[in-house]
Order: C-alpha cells, then sequence, then structure tokens
C-alpha cells in the first residue's frame, strides 16, 4: 500500500460523509450545508475532487456540548425578510431598505419561480444589528443610509459575495486556492487582465471554489445566479482585483502554477479602492456570524444573546 493510499484510508476511518454526519447532527442537509460554510462544523478534505468529510471527532463534540441540538439549530437559524421584519419589529419595506444598504449581509439565497431572488439572513446578525444600531429601527431613514442607497440602490449581492469569499479563504487549504476565491468574483475579461499569464489563468480556474452549492435547471434562473456570482461595480471589481493580486503574489513564492518552470515576475497590485481597507460593501450597521432556530421564542434577542457557544 502506498502512502497515498494510507492517508485516504486513514481520512476514511476518521471521518464520515456529510449526509451521516447531517443526521448525526440531528441536521437538515440545507442546515449542515450552512453550518460548514459558517464554520460551525469542521470538514477535511478526501480523496482530490471528492466531497469534503466531516472529523468524528467534530461530531462528537458537537453532541456533547450543552443544549444538543438546540444550541446548534439556534445557530442555525436563518429568516426572510417578512419574519426578519417581524424580529426586529418594523414594516418589511424598511427591513428591506436596510438590507439593500447594507447593513446586514444575507447568508443564502434561492430563485424563486417568478424569478425573483429570495434573499435569506442569519437571525442573530439581526440581533447584532438591532443591539448595536437602535436608531436605524425607527424615525427617518438617516442621511447615512440614504446616502448608501443613492450610490448603490441594492447591496445584498455585494455583501453575500463578500461574505461568501470570506467563508471559502478560510477553508482553503493551499495559497494557490486562496488566489482562486477572488478570482471565482471576475468575469473572464477581468480575470485575463488581472493574470495575464494562461497557465497560472488556466490553474486558477480550475481551483475556483463554487460559490453556490447548484445551480437553477431553468435557463432563466441559471442566468441570473451566474449574475449574481460576479462582482459587477467598478470599486467591487477593483477590490478583488487588488485582492487577487497580493494572493497570487503569496502563490507564486510558494511554488510557480503547473507548467511554468518559473513563477513570472509579479506586476504590482492594483491600489485598494481610496480609503478602503476592506470590502467595499462595508455595512452601515453591524453583522454577526452566528444565527438561531426555527420557530421564534419569547424575547428572542435575549435568547440569542448568550454566547456559551464559540466558533472554531
Amino acid at each position: 500500500m502506498t502512502v497515498r493510499q494510507d492517508q485516504d484510508r486513514h481520512v476514511a476511518e476518521e471521518t464520515v460523509p456529510q449526509a451521516r454526519a447531517a443526521r448525526e447532527l440531528e441536521l437538515k442537509p440545507r442546515e449542515l450545508e450552512l453550518a460548514v460554510q459558517l464554520g460551525e462544523v469542521r470538514t477535511v478534505a478526501a480523496e482530490p475532487g471528492g466531497r469534503r468529510r466531516v472529523p468524528r471527532q467534530e461530531i462528537e463534540r458537537h453532541r456533547s456540548a450543552e443544549g444538543f441540538p438546540k444550541a446548534l439549530r439556534t445557530r442555525l437559524w436563518v429568516v426572510g425578510t417578512t419574519e426578519g421584519a417581524e424580529l426586529l419589529g418594523i414594516g418589511p419595506a424598511r427591513f428591506a431598505r436596510l438590507a439593500r444598504g447594507g447593513c446586514f449581509a444575507p447568508v443564502r439565497f434561492y430563485v424563486n419561480r417568478y424569478r425573483v431572488v429570495v434573499w435569506s439572513y442569519l437571525a442573530s446578525d439581526l440581533a447584532d444589528f438591532a443591539d448595536g444600531n437602535p436608531e436605524l429601527l425607527t424615525g427617518r431613514t438617516p442621511a447615512l443610509l440614504k446616502a448608501a442607497l443613492d450610490k448603490h440602490p441594492d447591496r445584498r449581492a455585494r455583501g453575500w459575495r463578500a461574505r461568501r469569499l470570506d467563508q471559502l479563504t478560510a477553508q482553503a487549504g493551499d495559497p494557490w486556492e486562496r488566489a482562486a476565491v477572488p478570482a471565482a468574483v471576475l468575469d473572464p475579461g477581468e480575470l485575463a487582465r488581472a493574470v495575464p499569464d494562461p497557465d497560472e489563468r488556466a490553474y486558477l480556474c480550475a481551483l475556483r471554489p463554487a460559490l453556490v452549492p447548484s445551480r437553477p435547471d431553468a435557463a432563466a434562473a441559471r442566468d441570473i445566479v451566474d449574475d449574481l456570482l460576479l462582482a459587477e461595480d467598478p470599486d467591487e471589481i477593483e477590490w478583488y482585483r487588488h485582492c487577487l493580486a497580493a494572493a497570487l503574489a503569496q502563490a507564486r513564492t510558494a511554488r510557480p502554477a503547473p507548467g511554468r518552470a518559473h513563477p513570472p515576475t509579479a506586476p504590482p497590485a492594483p491600489a485598494a479602492p481610496a480609503g478602503e481597507r476592506k470590502p467595499p460593501e462595508t455595512d452601515t450597521g453591524r453583522a454577526g456570524e452566528r444565527a438561531g432556530e426555527r420557530a421564534r421564542p419569547p424575547r428572542w434577542r435575549a435568547w440569542l444573546r448568550p454566547r456559551a457557544w464559540r466558533r472554531t
């Protein structure tokens, strides 16, 4: 048996498929998918190209934790506009305005049968936002939020992309994989301008992570999803080109891309957008990265507040 085969057998013995992990953690498949994205449930790589698996130790850690499974489900509570507005004690129109202004980033979306994008949010993000920004829940819309909406009428897709790329960067285990993350939101023309070398560009495309687990079957819905996966405004594109240039410089120092004997001379990284040192969809409010449960409990904000859990 080769060393590689022995390693693969060891991984298989110490891990379980995600479908089985969902059953043992008493989660629905989409709940486990979200838990993995949020870093609540750790996964490890199996064979190359295979689906990531969940270590048995990770399952036992959750099952032995206080409040299992309710505490875990609490951190995965996802709400839409209507329920989110109810939780915040505001109308759906005000909730939508806050969401479009970037006050809290969506955690997932889907395209309904009317070809409308339906966004979902973590309940604890809303709790964090409400605690930190009570002035935005009542009265007239503040000038800062109005200005943000005038500049970008809808930041929800930008916020979702930023959040998803943060998750994928944290999960990447290799410098080239990390460089492929910002490359995933640049269209072919922008990617070619950012990475002129064809070997490097092909390697990044091969490593490009999936931002969504699957795409709709219907062509019209698939086109909508494809549009949501790409950076759209010039400042957002420039930001991800800057992130790609920085990550690519680190990847080149680790090893050349396949097909190249030596890494090319790195061009200077594009400057980050003026005044920016974080993604340009910076929230007007404050968003956390934990979530809640399916039905609203009494005094829901206080119920979400205790942080007996910690992300690992």
